[in-house]
């Protein structure tokens, strides 16, 4: 089954109809989709990376490639965790870093010596899972010769403060002479917890030492009011980071009590992308995402869900349901929709033409419901 792109219905009770349609350069055949090049380009593909061989010019000079597509801590079989890669003109940044990112990476054909830049939307564990393994383990050559040369990250500072229990009563906090660490402290404590594995390969295998090839970022919110107990006041974007092939800019989004919590948009020569990251309904992911080629936006389904009220009210408050997610699309005039960091509280693995059809809503341009490796020209 590797190397085919699938539209899971579910059979439980998932609706059928016409699926929507492929992504740009794949073929359906029975209900699949199958990847260009398909099993022979796989192959090729794998050898090249074991030979050395240098990435296929024929590649877009932009291009988005979906790492992970999974919501949430859990552990889920049909998908891996959230993770995007976008390639501009062969130099390589990675949005998030959820579980197996790292191999997803390489699954995909990325080299890891064109990773320039890593930026994390929030500090939960589903977009952090796999963050220190592109550090830790991509500073020794693979097989085929490739690690990452030098990268930076950028992500966010340290919180501030906790909100009370969701719920009411008291909860335990882990760590608290600094509960609250940012990802230059995430980063510090990898490093700490790993300095046996480190220390051994310093010495006998030639790894370049972790703190030599990353320089770390935590992003500084301009004086907007924000806090931890005010996440996302309104504000203008501001600028992260600019270098010779992209200029990214980021909005603080309202993610229950995560702070900060952002969205990125990468403008480029050959077109925009903006990442809304976590979050619910704002006018902040409009207003980054205004005229941008491709919004890629979470979503998550509680159509159906017969669990506690509470629980549901909660995750409304946090995330964006994808039967309006069309709606956010469409303010922004964005040029096209994908779906990713997908969660169905109803149906595993989710009916991705009914989730197509949602996703349309309020929205007239081309919907792409994401799926793990799966590859969008810009």
């Amino acid at each position: 089954m590797r190397g085919l792109w699938f539209y899971p219905v579910d059979r439980r009770g998932g609706e059928g109809g016409v699926l929507p349609p492929p992504p740009a350069g794949c073929r359906r055949r029975r209900g699949r989709l199958r990847r260009p090049g398909g099993r022979d380009g796989l192959l090729r593909r794998r050898a090249d990376r074991r030979s050395g061989a240098a990435p296929d010019q024929s590649r877009p000079p932009l291009e988005l490639v979906l790492l992970g597509t999974f919501s949430g801590p859990p552990v889920d079989p049909y998908r891996k965790g959230t993770a995007s890669a976008l390639v501009v003109d062969g130099s390589t940044y990675v949005v998030d870093c959820g579980r197996s990112s790292v191999t997803q990476y390489v699954e995909a054909g990325l080299r890891l010596d064109s990773l320039r830049s890593i930026f994390i939307t929030h500090l939960h564990s589903d977009h952090v899972a796999d963050y220190y393994n592109f550090i830790m383990l991509s500073a020794l050559p693979n097989l085929s010769g490739d690690a990452i040369k030098t990268i930076d990250v950028y992500g966010p500072g340290r919180a501030g403060g906790l909100s009370p229990k969701f719920g009411g009563g008291q909860a335990g906090t882990v760590n608290t002479t600094n509960p609250t660490p940012g990802i230059t402290d995430l980063t510090n404590s990898c490093t700490d917890a790993f300095a046996y594995s480190t220390n051994v390969f310093l010495r006998d295998t030639g790894m370049r030492d972790p703190r030599r090839i990353t320089t770390i970022h935590d992003i500084v919110v301009p004086e907007v009011g924000a806090s931890y107990q005010n996440t996302a006041p309104d504000m203008a974007p501001f600028v992260v980071m600019q270098d010779d092939k992209v200029k990214v800019t980021a909005i603080l989004v309202p993610h229950g009590p995560v702070f900060p919590a952002f969205a990125y948009r990468f403008d480029t020569a050959y077109g925009s992308v903006t990442f809304s990251g976590d979050t619910t309904y704002s006018t902040a992911v409009p207003r980054l995402a205004a005229n941008t080629d491709i919004l890629v936006h979470e979503a998550e389904n509680l159509e159906g869900y017969q669990g506690p009220p509470a629980l549901a009210d909660h995750l409304r408050k946090s995330h964006t349901e994808v039967q309006r997610v069309g709606e956010i699309a469409h303010a922004a005039n964005a040029g096209q929709l994908v779906l990713t960091h997908i969660a169905d509280l109803t149906h595993n693995p989710i009916p991705v033409p009914q989730w197509w059809r949602w996703a349309q809503q309020g929205y007239g341009r081309r919907v792409t419901v994401g799926g793990d490796l799966q590859r969008i020209t810009v």
